[in-house]
């Protein structure tokens, strides 16, 4: 690629940089990301393009950038929600919008990929292909924004599709982490009422304890992973709250609540699952007395890196960055709606370790005090451009932006 004047450095650091404080200062939640929608479309005009469609699914905005030459049509997708989370960080430009921050790095991928679409728009005439900039809306929150994108049709010619996340839990160390295959987990989530009858504690032969059921059904659900599944393929089943009663040790609950989510790779296993926590529930609840009601939500579908592009894109980054930089970690339970893309357009998803603090004491996505290093900005930046120049522009693969990480 050759660089113009314009190219400098500094000019895409400081341009990261700005954007970055910016949207970290003024977050927005899912589904409401009206202001963040309309920064993106403004500086997508000042670079000069216009093919831009807004509102696709409902939030997102896509930017199109048709090379000068015929290829593939190859997308990036950056995540732009924010979490309803009050901040508790010392930054400078921390939020400024009462109960809302960025906690788990979207502002940065909508950084990289809004200073990335700033860079190639010069190289217009060298891409063999289209480029397409896709910025989601609503990753945190099901049913997510993803899905609708895809249904929307505005990806139905895209043959390859790449996103990235930082780890703000990981300090930053210049490296790259990836996982071929399935990489995060089917995300389901499930919400049970227990109806008893309550009444006095010294007399339970006339009520219905839910407090009992409810428990009792806690225990057993785990048998969904212990007893049901093969042991060869992964699942989880986490009750995450528990409610009965109102504090009074002498009455008995009419009402018993739990939620909780089930995570697992399989779709198999995943149908399987959601059958078992049915019957469970429901024979444990007429076992006791009692009836139950059962809100499933069914979540974000398992992320699965596919193997060639993985491949591909693991050596490039390795021709890139260093043997030494690039390195595969385990497969997480966690969620994440880059997996509807990935469904229908063969791609990878990959993170960048980004935590702010050397010594270690990052704090995870969605805290309150979660933080990141901005030299993962430049990082992130250098990935898209390499992915860029490997399939449409089939260059040498060489560095573009200095931006610093190589000192570690």
């Amino acid at each position: 690629m050759n660089q113009e004047s314009n190219h400098h450095a500094l000019n895409y650091q400081a341009y990261a940089s700005k954007t970055f404080q910016h949207l970290h200062r003024y977050p927005e939640i899912s589904f409401h990301e009206y202001q963040t929608r309309k920064f993106i479309r403004q500086q997508l005009e000042s670079f000069g393009y216009t093919d831009i469609s807004s509102e696709v699914g409902g939030g997102g905005v896509i930017a199109r950038l048709k090379g000068g030459k015929p290829g593939l049509t190859i997308a990036f997708r950056a995540d732009m929600d924010a979490l309803q989370v009050q901040e508790e960080t010392d930054l400078p430009y921390k939020s400024e919008i009462d109960g809302v921050m960025h906690a788990c790095g979207h502002d940065a991928h909508t950084t990289i990929l809004l200073t990335a679409a700033k860079y190639l728009i010069h190289l217009k005439e060298e891409i063999a292909g289209t480029i397409v900039f896709l910025f989601q809306h609503a990753e945190e929150v099901k049913p997510g924004g993803a899905r609708a994108i895809m249904a929307s049709g505005a990806l139905d010619d895209v043959d390859k599709i790449f996103g990235l996340h930082v780890s703000g839990d990981q300090t930053f160390d210049g490296t790259i982490s990836y996982h071929e295959g399935f990489t995060t987990a089917n995300s389901d989530t499930f919400a049970i009422e227990v109806q008893g009858k309550g009444g006095h504690a010294a007399t339970p032969q006339h009520n219905v304890d839910v407090t009992l059921t409810a428990a009792y059904l806690i225990q057993q659900l785990q048998s969904i992973v212990s007893r049901h599944k093969n042991p060869m393929d992964p699942g989880v089943v986490t009750i995450g709250n528990f409610h009965s009663g109102n504090g009074v040790s002498n009455v008995m609950a009419d009402v018993a609540t739990l939620n909780g989510t089930i995570r697992t790779y399989s779709s198999d296993l995943r149908a399987l699952a959601k059958k078992k926590l049915y019957a469970l529930s429901e024979d444990i609840s007429t076992a006791h007395g009692a009836t139950v009601k059962i809100d499933f939500i069914d979540g974000y579908p398992a992320l699965y890196n596919h193997p060639n592009e993985t491949r591909t894109v693991v050596e490039i980054f390795k021709a890139r960055f260093g043997q030494d930089k690039v390195n595969e970690k385990p497969a997480s339970m966690g969620g994440e709606d880059f997996a509807y893309y990935v469904q229908k357009i063969p791609g990878l998803f990959y993170f960048i370790p980004a935590g702010a603090h050397p010594n270690g004491k990052n704090y995870p996505h969605h805290h309150p005090k979660f933080e990141i290093d901005e030299k993962c900005l430049m990082l992130g930046l250098e990935t898209i451009l390499t992915i860029v120049d490997h399939y449409v522009i089939e260059s040498e693969v060489r560095p573009y932006v200095e931006s610093g990480f190589n000192e570690y």
